[in-house]
């Protein structure tokens, strides 16, 4: 156990700076199957093998470890075939449907100069014989003859704009069938040969994966980590970009013994030589160690992934690398001060760490004292992710970062940390919550040039309750605490009209009263809504004894509001330990799912219940286990793990968000020993707010 805590390497604290992205159409699959983003179509004679509709992989042969697309076709004396590949959009980085251009100057993708892919096929192929390629809608491109046995280089120069998708589709009508391997699909550019020194690897094992880290660096396009598994040959099993200094290797059961080696592969293709092995041997963890191996995983995306300049956490990971959100900060500088408590770092790191991170808030732009949702790490500037009225203070996510600074407040309680103390109470004191405030409701948003032309009043049940109470609780700027009456539990028609969009009748006075499953709901709307909905409001804020006139405890009624999402998937036939319905990242856009049918995409995401530990120990740790025991082939990552997964449809998040890992290594620790709720509930503030609310 002690070793679990304490064997993280502690000289790194952030990422080195990431370079431009390569665009990649196809580099791996995270789940066996079909590739997801891809598609087919055929017609009469022609034909292309599909997994419902998809692309199948193979990780029998591959160029770049550990999986190729498998393109097995016959080219009909009449008809077609297609098969389309889309790139896979990551949140913040190229939305193309949130109005980010990523053919633009500012664009985080390297210019192309090519498109490089690598084929391999058991016999050759003509020119005539092999698909032609189009990028978007009409650019055309051939492709050469592939030789026999060997992984073949294709470049096919292109300077035109990046496309959203490419398709392979039928050249030649020879009537033959034919069987490539396609792997390792993107443009590249111009970039600067870098030397392939050998990267040098440390190694630590967890259950049933094992972690790797080196050294971040820049230059070479990647990281490849080679593997031997009890005394065999060595076979490369991931590739990674170098200044992610890290990779989790799933070797999938205890009691395996696994040696490493690392070589940087230029953007050439050149290998450079290996660095020494490593060795880590897997063993089986108590439950209690599982929890830590969690909570420090998590951590790691606030510690090690933190955006360079701020240390603020980014929107997700991979994404926009300046991209840094207020709120998933918040929850980072909770999950900061678990992992000091624990050991992860020290608390001379973390003191470092708040330096910096105040010190950017210190200069970044403030609306009245409240910061915007997103913002250039770089800079401190708006970044008006969704669109130019959302280029001002966004309340609620202040209300999180509030949140965790007054957690660390409470926490950086030594002498010599007086300094640090003061400097969050000069933010906790300049947020005006009375600024925000339009009558009987405070609202979320504010712009500077704009005033409240969003005017999104705050109105329950959501997970903005911390930001009423907040700003109750504000010793500068308060509210009257009549205002959770009448803002956020208003009972009024434009209250009731808002919470319509629960197409529900229980809850639409704020007070539910309805059973579900055989549980009782006091506050809520419809059966619960998405879990974030009791996670967001209550990593610090302690729901024990909390109480208003419709609901009597809301650590009981959150209880029943995670225990009715676990009886909806269990009763909506998800396997066993798979629950959690909240808001993530999705296969095609970011949803909040929510344990009603017509919100139940089958997307889950393992934050919904792993960060409901508190309220549903038993069903949460069986989650847990299930998670990481069963799916972390796919599941478990650098982080901890990622952000969802969808069975049916073979997907499986890349990224990992800011505000969904967080969650996970602080509401555990709320179970273990209540840390964050005790810090957080013992400032003066907020124990005269909980006596003020109306009752």
């Amino acid at each position: 156990m002690k070793s679990l805590i304490l064997a993280l390497l502690l000289t790194s604290t952030v990422v080195a700076q990431e370079p431009p992205y390569d665009y990649v159409f196809f580099e791996n699959s995270l789940m066996p199957g079909g590739a997801f983003y891809s598609e087919t179509a055929w017609h009469e004679q022609g034909w292309v093998e599909n997994l419902a509709g998809k692309l199948p992989v193979t990780s029998e042969r591959f160029h770049t470890p550990g999986n190729a697309l498998v393109l097995h076709y016959t080219n009909g004396t009449r008809g077609w075939w297609s098969a389309r590949v889309t790139h896979r959009p990551l949140r913040g980085r190229d939305d193309w449907d949130n109005g980010v251009n990523i053919n633009t100057q500012n664009s985080p993708f390297r210019k192309p100069e090519a498109l490089q892919m690598f084929v391999y096929s058991e016999q050759p192929v003509t020119a005539d014989e092999v698909p032609r390629v189009q990028l978007g809608e009409d650019v055309e491109l051939a492709m050469p003859a592939i030789p026999a046995g060997v992984w073949t280089r294709v470049v096919l120069p292109y300077r035109g704009e990046l496309p959203k998708f490419m398709v392979f589709e039928q050249n030649g009508h020879d009537g033959k069938e034919h069987r490539l391997l396609v792997d390792d699909i993107g443009f590249v550019g111009q970039v600067a040969p870098a030397p392939l020194t050998p990267v040098h690897l440390t190694a630590r094992a967890g259950e049933r994966h094992v972690d790797l880290k080196w050294t971040p660096f820049s230059g070479p396009r990647r990281v490849q980590i080679e593997r031997s598994l009890d005394g065999g040959e060595w076979i490369p099993v991931a590739v990674r970009v170098p200044e992610w200094g890290r990779y989790a290797d799933w070797v999938g059961s205890p009691g395996r013994t696994a040696s490493y080696r690392a070589r940087a592969v230029g953007y050439d293709e050149a290998v450079g030589p290996p660095g020494e092995a490593v060795t880590a041997a897997t063993r089986a963890f108590s439950e209690d160690e599982l929890l830590t191996m969690v909570q420090e995983a998590c951590f790691r995306y606030y510690w090690e992934g933190a955006e360079p300049n701020s240390g603020m956490a980014l929107e997700n990971r991979p994404g926009n690398p300046h991209m840094v959100a207020t709120g998933a900060s918040g929850f980072g500088i909770m999950a900061l001060v678990v992992g000091t408590s624990r050991g992860f770092i020290t608390r001379e790191q973390a003191v470092q760490r708040f330096d910096r991170i105040l010190t950017f808030l210190e200069k970044a732009d403030h609306f009245h004292g409240a910061f915007a949702h997103y913002m250039d790490g770089r800079t401190g500037k708006v970044i008006t992710f969704f669109g130019p009225t959302d280029n001002g203070g966004d309340l609620v996510e202040t209300s999180f970062l509030m949140q965790g600074l007054l957690t660390a407040r409470q926490f950086f309680d030594r002498p010599e940390e007086k300094a640090l103390r003061d400097r969050i109470t000069a933010q906790w004191e300049g947020v005006e919550w009375d600024w925000y405030r339009k009558g009987d409701f405070l609202v979320w948003h504010w712009s500077p040039d704009q005033g409240f032309v969003i005017n999104h009043p705050l109105i329950g049940w959501n997970e903005t309750m911390i930001t009423y109470l907040l700003a109750i609780a504000s010793p500068t700027h308060p509210v009257p605490p009549e205002l959770y009456d009448t803002g956020w539990a208003s009972q009024s028609k434009q209250a009731q009209e808002y919470r319509g969009w629960a197409q529900s009748k229980a809850g639409l006075l704020y007070g539910n009263g309805e059973t579900f499953f055989g549980l009782k709901l006091d506050a809520a709307l419809s059966n619960g809504g998405p879990l974030f909905f009791v996670h967001y409001s209550f990593m610090g804020n302690d729901p024990h004894g909390l109480a208003d006139k419709w609901c009597p405890d809301y650590f009981v009624n959150n209880r029943n509001i995670a225990l009715i999402n676990q009886r909806y998937c269990e009763a909506a036939h998800y396997p066993r330990g798979s629950w959690g319905l909240t808001a993530s990242d999705g296969p095609f856009s970011y949803s909040a799912d929510e344990p009603v049918a017509r919100m139940d995409i089958g997307k889950m995401t393992p934050t919904g219940a792993v960060a409901s530990l508190p309220y549903t120990p038993a069903e949460s740790m069986e989650a847990l286990k299930h998670y990481y025991r069963d799916y972390g082939s796919f599941l478990w990552g650098e982080y901890g793990f990622r952000d969802a997964f969808d069975l049916e449809k073979d997907w499986c998040a890349e990224l990992f968000m800011g505000l969904n890992q967080a969650p996970m290594t602080v509401m555990i620790e709320n179970e273990r020993t209540g840390l964050p709720w005790k810090l957080f509930m013992s400032n003066p503030e907020v124990q005269t707010m909980r006596r003020a609310i109306p009752r």
